[in-house]
């Protein structure tokens, strides 16, 4: 079995597709602010963690080299999904509330972790360990101080803080903003507090990252006056006067979207409704069918437009529905329909 680190043609060829959804799921794309660091020191990526899946699509677009993600291990139950991951450069990390046996296993997954540091490679850990859609920040597990501070024995470290920061968790197409933050030197940091024990160094190390989190996404407290403060910090936004004529003049390209894609928004509003009780989540499922529905649909698409429509047609309606489910969605929040 090839090494996780290592540069893999199959992880190549599917993030050039990946990447294109990715950027596709973001009005106006995503936009990346800070650079992580490139000069020999392991890199700990560690971001907020507000959007499911999307999350980590989105820590992807930062840097055009491959990078290794800590998922959560109960994903990793079926061999075959097991596998897939694994190309997608994916390594399983228990949480608490899937038992202390699965919780042991991390001690099993830690050399591998190590050995994608070593060899230069960053690897990304979502602390929080929970996804929440909220302005807000929860508790940091100490899983990702403790790597770190495992790690700087061996090899300079770095821990970089991201702030993914959202115009709507709810629905798609919205705006995305990520920050890069100045890393956190874990070796200089080590040599700051010394006389700390492992378990005491890696809470006041977390405790440090999350302070440096908070810098970067818009953080509201989350207690009895979050809804208030965000009602402040972010108000409903008025409806302008030109957004209804648009939506009128644009509605024949919205019908049309709809058609094109009919299968995959339907899918996907079918599973959000009926099995999905999260709305954290949502995005993540109409990412997943844009992801998934896009090669079959294009294939059904194109038999039908080469032997109905004259070629030219075929192929306009063939650029035409690569970006249908964008136009469908756009239309969507435009009107302001709750979907």
């Amino acid at each position: 079995m090839a090494e996780i680190w290592a540069r893999d043609i199959r992880y190549s060829l599917l993030r050039i597709y990946v990447d294109w959804c990715t950027r596709r799921s973001y009005a106006g794309g995503i936009k990346v602010e800070g650079k992580y660091p490139k000069d020999g020191r392991a890199v700990i990526i560690a971001p907020n963690h507000s959007n499911a899946l999307m999350d980590a699509l989105v820590v992807l677009q930062s840097d055009k080299d491959p990078s290794v993600y800590g998922t959560r291990a109960d994903v990793f139950n079926k061999p075959a999904l097991a596998r897939i991951f694994r190309v997608l450069k994916m390594l399983p990390i228990a949480r608490k509330t899937e038992g202390l046996r699965a919780v042991a296993q991390n001690l099993d997954v830690m050399p591998e972790i190590l050995d994608v540091l070593q060899h230069n490679v960053p690897f990304c850990l979502f602390a929080e360990g929970y996804s929440r859609p909220m302005y807000s920040l929860q508790h940091l597990h100490k899983g990702l101080a403790r790597i770190a501070l495992r790690n700087a024995a061996t090899k300079p470290t770095c821990i970089v803080p991201v702030g993914i920061n959202y115009s709507d968790f709810l629905h798609y197409r919205g705006t995305c903003t990520m920050k890069i933050g100045e890393p956190i030197d874990v070796n200089d940091w080590i040599g700051g507090h010394p006389g700390l024990h492992d378990s005491a160094s890696a809470t006041k190390l977390s405790q440090h990252l999350s302070e440096r989190i908070k810098e970067l996404i818009l953080y509201i407290p989350d207690d009895e006056n979050y809804q208030q403060r965000l009602q402040e910090l972010r108000p409903p936004k008025k409806r302008r006067w030109w957004e209804w004529p648009l939506a009128v003049l644009t509605a024949p390209f919205f019908l049309l979207s709809a058609v094109l894609t009919l299968p995959q928004w339907a899918i996907s509003r079918w599973i959000c409704r009926n099995k999905i009780t999260d709305r954290g989540f949502h995005n993540s499922v109409r990412f997943f069918l844009r992801f998934a529905g896009a090669p079959v649909m294009i294939i059904i698409w194109a038999v039908l437009g080469f032997v109905f429509l004259p070629p030219l047609a075929a192929c306009v309606l063939l650029l035409y529905y690569c970006l249908s489910y964008s136009i469908f969605y756009d239309w969507l929040n435009l009107v302001r329909i709750d979907y």
